[in-house]
């Protein structure tokens, strides 16, 4: 098997915080006269599988390649799925939910959910945007508790404006939201166990009624006593270094080029630029928006035609 570099066709999810950026900043096709929160870019969950957009596996789900070809794809003849990464592109007009995913000895004790570390890219920000993530120093569960009763947790949580170009780590147990006027990169784990604590007192616009909150499970699975040490921001080379997932970025001029050797398997998150990627018998071109997973056994050069910045993952 003639491995090369593949491209996904999207899965957008309609959120009530969502918007057009992923049009106008990405020119992805979302449906009209929707509110396009989420565009799941490599998925491998069992209800969101990615579809591959080119070349001769057109068609074919990412899953079904790496079952088919486990060893040219990801370097192990004895892979097994799902693939341990999910990576989308948020557009977050309004406040996401306060919220919070398990780790994977809460998924264990608990005997529900999947774990969920993951880290989030500022692609674009609105002056004065903010996150909200970790624990403020000295907060107990009881004073959490009681918070979240009386619609006052936000209080308790690090609020944090951030600034373009910027990755903020968040391991499982970490309470967490996004705010409003954010263009996020999300790189995580292969899950979407969310428990929500509080959601701004708002109402679904379809439903009319508040959405469900997950007190009971988000209150097993905060990390009350966890150190802001771990809530690493970084802006330049390696953004990411946890035992789940690596995060590199890049920033490549249209002269330069940068090669692409064999024996590692990497998906790349075209950030900003356009060009290719080309090896021995393909070439792929890429613009900003894509993501774009590189086999094991591939190897070749990016090119770029206009000056690119990239996020590159490993696991």
């Amino acid at each position: 098997m003639k491995t090369y570099p593949l491209k996904f066709k999207p899965i957008f999810k309609e959120r009530i915080w969502g918007g057009d950026a992923l049009k106008s900043v990405f020119n992805k096709d979302i449906p009209a006269n929707t509110k396009i929160g989420e565009s799941w870019e490599l998925a491998d969950l069992p209800e969101d599988k990615s579809t591959i957009i080119n070349g001769n596996l057109s068609g074919k789900t990412l899953a079904q390649v790496l079952e088919d070809y486990p060893l040219e794809f990801t370097g192990n003849s004895n892979y097994k799925g799902p693939f341990p990464l999910l990576i989308k592109i948020l557009d977050a007009q309004a406040d996401l939910s306060v919220q919070v995913h398990p780790d994977a000895q809460t998924c264990k004790r608990t005997k529900k959910g999947d774990p969920k570390t993951e880290c989030w890219y500022i692609i674009d920000a609105k002056p004065g945007a903010v996150i909200y993530k970790g624990l403020k120093t000295g907060v107990t569960r009881e004073k959490f508790e009681a918070a979240i009763k009386d619609g006052s947790c936000a209080d308790y949580i690090e609020k944090v404006e951030v600034n373009i170009g910027e990755c903020h780590f968040l391991p499982s147990g970490t309470i967490h939201a996004i705010g409003a006027g954010l263009l996020i990169a999300e790189i995580q784990q292969p899950s979407d166990t969310t428990y929500r604590v509080f959601d701004w007192n708002r109402l679904d616009p379809k439903t009319h009624k508040p959405r469900e909150l997950h007190i009971s499970d988000a209150l097993e699975s905060i990390h009350f006593d966890s150190s802001q040490d771990n809530l690493s921001v970084n802006s330049t080379g390696r953004l990411v270094d946890a035992q789940e997932f690596k995060v590199d970025k890049y920033e490549l001029q249209a002269n330069q080029s940068l090669d692409i050797a064999k024996d590692k398997m990497e998906v790349l998150v075209i950030i900003t630029g356009e060009g290719a990627i080309e090896g021995d018998d393909s070439k792929i071109d890429f613009t900003k928006g894509d993501t774009i997973f590189i086999p094991y056994n591939f190897s070749g050069n990016i090119k770029p035609t206009k000056s690119v910045e990239f996020l590159s993952v490993t696991i």
